[in-house]
């Protein structure tokens, strides 16, 4: 995240802050400012002289503010306090909880992803669920640290959740056990045939020399001869830029991974390949790439980067479609603006945004049995109220993404059930491997 020494805003607003209620009128502030902030000078004023109740400064500006960025992207946000906190323990930390990734949207709180093998994963909490009622009390409306706070608690301890599902005819509860949310960012297991397995939950701290560290011990395990490997960042809702980097510099030997565009040229930045872990780390076995809709941000950064240099086959779901850049903004020593500055490009210069990564492979999860009415109402970026436009045109297809059923996979859920695959997307994908493992081993 980069941080910029001041805000032009933050002062003006300070000033406002500062103005007293009895002070010159509409004439004489418009004509010190333009008109636009003589309005809202005018508004403060009217407001500390004329409400039915006195009002703090602090109530006023923190609404100018949080006016000023409901005007913009979802993205954009005023931290600070608990918000700070949560940012924080995203990063760095653990916490006691359900497990999930949210936002507002609407008023209303909206699950983003939950995180794997999370209390709420494992209750049956979905990406797109709306969380109307905390144990019977409505939350439409809060702030979203309100609800978040709510939400945490004790491990052990239990909630209930009242939850609105898209294809759902009415409301239903879930009731959920916190625990205590560690959050691993990395972790991998070697699976038959000598194929590697990683899954990357957040893009936290210290994320690429995570997964290279794990690409060496799998290679361990497997004699020195890894067959394959499935990277899998289902459900992954993104985080640091510099990580989603240095993950895909693990793979590449060279070439561009992802530039940011800002408003004027010179604020571009072009992230290329620099070979930080001696080239190749995986030595060029066959790499797989999980991405289904909760995939956002960061994670399109990597699926985008490996599809765009043939590093690797994309395969699952259409992804979530967030192709912007936010900085953290300092206003004061423990606010800050959270603020959409840029958006970020793949090598071939797509931008994700709205549109998200396609994958080579289309893999519907087939072992979920609400998994066509899952796709149908998936949740993603082009969802959310005053998303970025992508600069350019999107396909329909694009748009349409998974709701059409693929005619090669036609087994249901209780069939896999059965043949005791819980996963058919990664079954599909270890297999695929596996193929090309004995094909390239067929013809040696």
């Amino acid at each position: 995240m980069k941080f910029a020494p001041h805000l032009r805003a933050a002062a003006l607003l300070t000033a406002v802050a500062l103005l007293p209620a009895a002070t010159a009128g509409f004439a004489q502030v418009e004509s010190r400012v333009s008109p636009e902030f003589a309005k809202l000078f005018a508004t403060y004023q009217r407001i500390k002289t004329s409400y039915v109740e006195e009002v703090s400064d602090e109530v006023l500006i923190r609404g100018a503010i949080d006016g000023m960025l409901a005007a913009l992207d979802p993205h954009s946000a005023y931290l600070e306090g608990a918000s700070f906190e949560r940012l924080t323990t995203l990063i760095d930390g653990n916490y006691q909880g359900l497990g999930i990734s949210v936002q507002m949207d609407d008023g209303a709180v909206k699950v983003v992803s939950p995180f794997k093998g999370s209390p709420a994963e494992k209750a049956g909490i979905k990406a797109g669920d709306y969380i109307t009622h905390i144990d019977g009390k409505l939350i439409y409306g809060l702030e979203i640290d309100d609800a978040v706070s709510q939400m945490r608690g004790p491990a052990g301890t239990s909630i209930r959740l009242s939850i609105v599902r898209a294809g759902r005819d009415e409301p239903f509860d879930v009731t959920v056990t916190r625990g205590l949310i560690e959050l691993e960012p990395v972790t991998y297991e070697l699976k038959d045939g000598n194929i590697g397995y990683i899954s990357v939950n957040e893009f936290s701290r210290d994320v690429g020399v995570d997964v290279n560290a794990a690409l060496k011990s799998l290679r361990g395990e497997a004699g020195g001869r890894l067959a394959g490997l499935v990277l899998d960042l289902r459900k992954n809702p993104g985080g640091s830029l510099d990580e989603a980097v240095a993950l895909s510099d693990l793979f590449l030997s060279q070439g561009q991974i992802v530039s940011q565009r800002g408003r004027e040229r010179r604020d571009s930045i072009y992230y290329e390949a620099e070979s930080v872990f001696r080239g190749d780390a995986a030595a060029g076995i066959p790499i797989v790439v999980l991405i289904d809709a909760g995939s956002a941000s960061a994670s399109e950064i990597v699926a985008g980067a490996l599809q765009d240099q043939h590093r690797a086959l994309i395969m699952g779901e259409r992804s979530f479609g967030k192709g912007s850049v936010q900085s953290l903004l300092p206003l004061t020593r423990d606010s800050a603006l959270k603020l959409t500055t840029a958006r970020y490009y793949t090598p071939s210069g797509r931008s994700v945004q709205e549109g998200g990564i396609e994958p080579d492979i289309r893999v519907p999860q087939l072992s979920d049995p609400d998994a066509a009415l899952r796709a149908k109402y998936a949740y993603r970026e082009s969802d959310l109220r005053r998303h970025l436009v992508n600069e350019v045109d999107l396909e329909d297809k694009a748009l349409e993404g998974d709701s059409k059923d693929d005619p090669r996979f036609t087994a249901t859920a209780e069939e896999l059930e059965k043949q005791g695959i819980d996963d058919f997307q990664l079954h599909y994908a270890l297999q695929t491997l596996r193929r090309t493992a004995g094909v390239m081993t067929a013809r040696r």
